[in-house]
């Protein structure tokens, strides 16, 4: 990987007040707090009100990070947002955001990546800056999964929520975040999670869901506990680092059971891990900065710690990421 010129300055994070329990689903489906605890590891999570949607959580997480960090966004000259679910099909969570904050001359473009999007997103700014293409850009991890959802269906309507991060990627080749990356696809494995748009079929199989979140949970799981620990372990290689060098392992929140295999097949400490699920659910790309934001305010996650982000899911798609975590704070 090329030396990286770009610093992750500042971050923030947003999710709605709404609480979903896991006693309200009860009310809802066939299931039982103790069933969702055994399978996900999930208590809660939160859902946007009628009139918010990703833009709006994506708002809120950018309003955040610019109240806890010494930054500006008037210059900003590129907006990525990583959503699945976006307002529109177009315009872009990106557009709207620019217009709300009124950042004149800004680049915008949403970013699909589903789970792992945060980690791509964050990829394509350091890519960006690195070459001397752009000076800042605004990454946006946004998601209202609860708005496609199935209530019905016990397999799905118990894992999703909503939230939404906000980071901020600027030029400093003195102090740069980024090290390094691996990222892997498998197209073939696309119909065992998706939402459907225009297109009946996927793979040569029909679609299911209505429109709605269908995924074959065992086939998922299957594959992320196969693959994410075999990425891990190619990037720490490459890295010339073993497992204890890394301060904080920050995988997608998908489900903390599977967290929890991944890091036994990876041998990294669970209790060295960030995780939002049992308060959040899975927020798709939002869960990896709401895990590390909830990691900064416990204490946890400290200047020059070492951290590794995993993203993975529908695609399948999966992209791990190396850092130091360096954000500006008012103290620097």
């Amino acid at each position: 990987m090329i030396s990286s010129k770009a610093r992750i300055t500042a971050l923030g994070t947003y999710v709605p007040e709404k609480r979903l329990t896991n006693a309200d689903l009860e009310q809802l489906v066939d299931t039982s707090d103790e069933w969702i605890v055994q399978r996900t590891g999930m208590r809660e999570r939160r859902v946007a009100a009628p009139d918010q949607f990703s833009s709006s959580l994506g708002i809120e997480a950018v309003q955040h990070m610019l109240s806890h960090h010494p930054v500006s966004i008037d210059d900003v000259e590129l907006i990525i947002v990583a959503t699945t679910t976006a307002d529109y099909v177009f315009p872009s969570v990106a557009a709207q955001i620019q217009a709300h904050f009124g950042i004149a001359k800004a680049g915008v473009f949403d970013l699909n990546a589903t789970c792992a999007g945060f980690v791509y997103a964050l990829h394509m700014a350091n890519s960006l800056v690195t070459s001397g293409m752009h000076r800042k850009i605004l990454v946006i991890a946004s998601e209202t999964m609860t708005k496609t959802l199935d209530y019905t269906d016990r397999s799905t309507c118990i894992l999703f929520g909503d939230g939404a991060g906000a980071a901020l990627v600027e030029y400093d080749a003195d102090q740069p975040s980024f090290i390094d990356v691996i990222m892997d696809s498998d197209g073939n494995g696309g119909q065992h999670v998706y939402r459907s748009n225009l297109s009946a079929q996927i793979n040569g199989t029909p679609m299911e869901g209505n429109g709605n979140i269908y995924q074959n949970g065992r086939e998922v799981y299957k594959w992320a506990v196969r693959t994410v620990p075999q990425g891990l372990r190619q990037l720490l290689e490459r890295n010339q680092l073993i497992t204890a060098q890394v301060d904080w392992f920050v995988p997608h929140s998908a489900n903390l059971k599977m967290i929890d295999s991944i890091c036994e097949k990876s041998g990294i400490p669970f209790t060295r891990t960030l995780t939002s699920a049992e308060w959040f659910g899975n927020t798709s790309s939002a869960s990896i900065p709401l895990a590390l934001q909830q990691g900064v305010e416990d204490g946890k996650v400290k200047a020059g710690n070492t951290l590794l982000l995993y993203g993975f899911g529908a695609g399948l798609t999966q992209m791990g990421m190396l850092l130091h975590w360096n954000p500006k704070t008012n103290g620097s």
